[in-house]
């Protein structure tokens, strides 16, 4: 995946990836609420979010797809050979046992977000839902390139807003009417 292009000036502020693991069916509400809570310790918000990330096992975990979907996040999957491969400081001898791979939601964020560990602002946070489930978030900030070009073609002649700018101009210096 090549470098996101940061384009708005919220982007190039604080764009975050965000790394999810759960028990298998854990609720949305578990998910979300862990979400909420990684996010306010990384004094984001959710649109501030750009992606989020998984392994593969997870491509049809319920609760992923459905936050995916509620918000317009694209989802990107992950093997547990990628993962493996990725430096995390909380590595699971757990999660090694069942998944093949000392870490996902920590690793997910950093691949994700196309970068090291000094990136991850927030690490495996754990949340276990009323029904006893556990679902994890970390959240990484995303490599980007900023560039505040506007995106589509180039007309001739000033901005729009440069335009109604000059014209403004115009019509106070005719004096009165």
């Amino acid at each position: 995946m090549p470098a996101m292009a940061c384009t708005t000036p919220i982007q190039a502020a604080q764009p975050l990836a965000i790394g999810l693991g759960c028990d298998r069916g854990t609720p949305l509400a578990t998910v979300q609420q862990c979400l909420q809570q990684a996010l306010a310790l990384a004094g984001g918000t959710l649109a501030d979010v750009v992606v989020l990330a998984s392994i593969e096992a997870k491509t049809d975990e319920a609760a992923f797809l459905q936050l995916a979907q509620q918000h317009g996040w694209p989802l990107r999957w992950f093997t547990a050979t990628q993962l493996a491969a990725v430096p995390v400081p909380n590595p699971s001898a757990t999660v090694q046992r069942y998944m093949g791979t000392p870490s996902v939601s920590e690793a997910a964020a950093l691949l994700a977000a196309q970068a090291d560990l000094r990136a991850l602002v927030v690490e495996k946070h754990k949340l276990r839902g009323p029904d006893g489930k556990n679902a994890t978030v970390s959240i990484a900030r995303m490599v980007c390139q900023t560039s505040f070009a506007s995106p589509g073609p180039t007309t001739a002649g000033p901005p729009p807003v440069q335009a109604e700018l000059v014209e403004a101009s115009r019509g106070a210096s005719a004096g009165p009417a």
